[in-house]
């Protein structure tokens, strides 16, 4: 569990643009410039492992263009989330959990969880998830 404090802490350094010093991680993954467990990938997004694992499945599905969060979505990346809620199904499939259930989660700046600055949609399974998640 990431402390709130390295969470507020990453969200304003990505705010002011300090994460430009060091590149965005997920971007870096997609263009095959970090070492990353690709499950899948086509011309719009990606998928791989999430590296801190919340249930037996957990996978991360990114679009190749940074994305920030869904604060910066425009009318135009209509498709483009579409297509990636469709890869979601198609990993659900593929690892097993499209008939016993899944999860997917998209969380939103530093008070809703999120920790790498590049909009990403969490599918989780494998195991009963309880509800309210946290």
């Amino acid at each position: 569990m990431i402390p709130f404090a390295v969470k507020k802490f990453f969200f304003y350094a990505y705010k002011r643009g300090m994460m430009k010093l060091f590149g965005c991680i997920f971007c870096q993954m997609a263009a095959h410039e970090r070492p990353a467990e690709i499950l899948y990938e086509d011309e719009h997004c990606v998928v791989f492992p999430d590296i801190h694992p919340q249930a037996p499945v957990h996978l991360l599905v990114i679009p190749r263009r940074h994305i920030g969060s869904l604060n910066d979505l425009v009318e135009a990346d209509r498709n483009l989330i579409g297509h990636m809620m469709t890869v979601v199904g198609l990993m659900a499939r593929r690892q097993g959990i499209d008939r016993t259930g899944y999860r997917t989660v998209i969380n939103t700046n530093a008070e809703a969880g999120q920790t790498v600055f590049h909009l990403h949609i969490h599918v989780l399974g494998g195991r009963i998830l309880k509800w309210p998640p946290g």
